[in-house]
């Protein structure tokens, strides 16, 4: 199955708090208002299911060759679990690391977490102008459910709200 192919090629850790600093350093020039350390402590504190991926020791030159340190943060994760669903709250990967195929596989990976955890969709909010995101969705099956109004600070100075997409895709659950 391609999402439990996909979870045992990436190394899904525990976000643990040690690892905040890594998370900040990747979350503050990925995202036009980056979450805060307290987003992202209140995450943990909450109990919310945060991973963060890093290169298995066998992957240390699966990337164009590249020595990557096993050590060092790939992505990340927070995910929301709820009665019968998964809300992925964040998902981000390393600039360095984009377009390599690590966003497809982390959430086919989510997609099996999902699956083996009986939690029939998932379902996400994304910017419209995060184009990238949008496409990879799509790609994946996810079907835009509706419009979040003024969702996003888009600006600071102005204080401009972006809308959210509202997307989910269900997991056809194994009787």
């Amino acid at each position: 199955m391609a999402a439990q192919e996909s979870a045992a090629e990436l190394s899904f850790m525990p976000m643990q708090m040690a690892d905040l600093d890594e998370v900040l350093a990747i979350e503050s020039v990925s995202h036009i208002h980056p979450w805060s350390k307290g987003n992202f402590t209140d995450s943990l504190n909450a109990g919310h299911w945060a991973y963060c991926i890093r290169p298995q020791a066998d992957q240390s030159n699966a990337v164009e060759g590249t020595f990557l340190d096993p050590s060092v943060l790939w992505a990340y994760c927070i995910l929301f679990p709820a009665v019968d669903e998964l809300h992925l709250l964040n998902i981000t990967v390393s600039p360095k690391l984009r377009q390599l195929g690590l966003g497809s596989r982390m959430m086919a990976a989510i997609e099996g977490v999902a699956l083996q955890q009986k939690m029939p969709r998932i379902i996400l909010e994304v910017r419209p102008t995060n184009s990238s995101a949008v496409a990879l969705y799509q790609k994946l099956g996810y079907e835009q459910i509706g419009i979040r109004k003024n969702y996003y600070p888009a600006s600071e100075q102005t204080g401009n709200r972006e809308d959210a997409i509202v997307m989910a895709k269900s997991i056809k659950l194994q009787e």
